[in-house]
């Protein structure tokens, strides 16, 4: 395969965040590298690594011109992708993760249906694969959601959060990067999954997207994840902050526009779902003081209202009311 020179603009910049990616580097640049797509630049952000991460990537972009390696000192996600989208060159950009792969006609794939239909997003369907059980699932089913038409970024995204399984992930399709920066939209530092307040903010300025069912990207789940580590006492008291910041933002956007696009109930159902989650989290803490600390968070924080204000739907409702009877005998007079 042949690739565009540095001087010319890509079709479509890969932005890598990458901290201490190990063996899960060569996988995930092996599968980019088989990539269909000619016309693509690959930009690795090493985020101060410490296992020689940055030197593999380093080797990697020696022999291959199409990719580019940033070195920044250690500041998350956020700040890597921020960083790589700083200097992306391309019509549309993306942004996988350093451990995971993908078919070889993903791209190819997403890139062709943004050009035919004049897309500022195309997204889509992907599997996880469980490390510990060697087994795969699709993200989201067949019968859950299928390959749609154009549709506007808040349709869509109504109708894929009706679908329950749709997760706001950036690695899920590709989007026009002159729109990202008609947003001047940025990924907030230091917040997990801060892919959720992005992606809602993306999709919501969006006049064209559509999803297609084909599974192309494969996200390998492991004990090490942000996501599925388990955490407890003081650890787990900081990390339901990002899901009650997260709660926070998804409100804000949703009153930032509703003067100027549709807010569908599942917008507001999201907030308290995602709010619930804390909740969740509560009631699994071992450690007492540690869930007190939690429950006082999210009064300070007001979540207890703005749960209120979001709840859609009467199963949502029944949740809703059945956890916060929960919290308020659990709180601490």
């Amino acid at each position: 395969m042949t690739h565009q020179p540095a001087s010319d603009s890509p079709l479509l910049s890969l932005i890598i965040p990458m901290y201490n990616a190990g063996e899960g580097l060569v996988a995930c640049l092996e599968a980019l590298l088989a990539q269909t797509l000619a016309s693509l630049e690959i930009i690795i952000v090493d985020d101060g690594s410490t296992d020689g991460s940055g030197e593999r990537a380093d080797s990697w972009a020696q022999r291959h011109s199409h990719i580019r390696v940033i070195h920044q000192a250690n500041g998350g996600v956020s700040r890597a992708r921020n960083a790589g989208l700083a200097i992306a060159r391309g019509k549309y950009v993306s942004f996988p993760d350093a451990d995971d792969t993908m078919r070889p006609e993903m791209y190819q794939t997403l890139v062709d249906m943004a050009e035919r239909d004049r897309l500022d997003a195309a997204q889509c369907n992907a599997e996880w694969f469980f490390k510990s059980s060697q087994t795969v699932k699709p993200l989201i089913p067949l019968d859950r959601l299928t390959s749609t038409e154009v549709m506007s970024g808040p349709a869509w995204l109504d109708k894929a959060l009706k679908t329950r399984r749709y997760l706001h992930v950036v690695w899920l399709g590709i989007y026009r990067r002159a729109l990202i920066n008609e947003l001047n939209l940025q990924f907030e530092p230091g917040l997990h999954h801060q892919d959720i307040p992005w992606t809602t903010e993306f999709m919501l300025n969006v006049k064209r997207v559509r999803y297609t069912d084909r599974v192309l990207y494969r996200y390998y789940m492991h004990d090490a994840s942000i996501s599925n580590r388990k955490r407890t006492g003081q650890a787990n008291v900081a990390y339901q902050r990002h899901y009650l910041k997260i709660a926070r933002l998804l409100e804000e956007i949703n009153t930032r526009y509703r003067q100027r696009v549709k807010i569908y109930p599942s917008f507001h159902y999201q907030v308290t779902r995602e709010a619930l989650s804390v909740c969740h989290a509560i009631r699994r803490e071992p450690d007492a003081a540690a869930r007190q600390a939690m429950i006082a968070d999210l009064f300070a924080t007001q979540t207890h209202r703005r749960m209120v204000r979001n709840a859609r739907g009467l199963r949502q409702w029944y949740q809703l009311l059945l956890w916060l009877s929960r919290i308020y005998r659990w709180r601490s007079k």
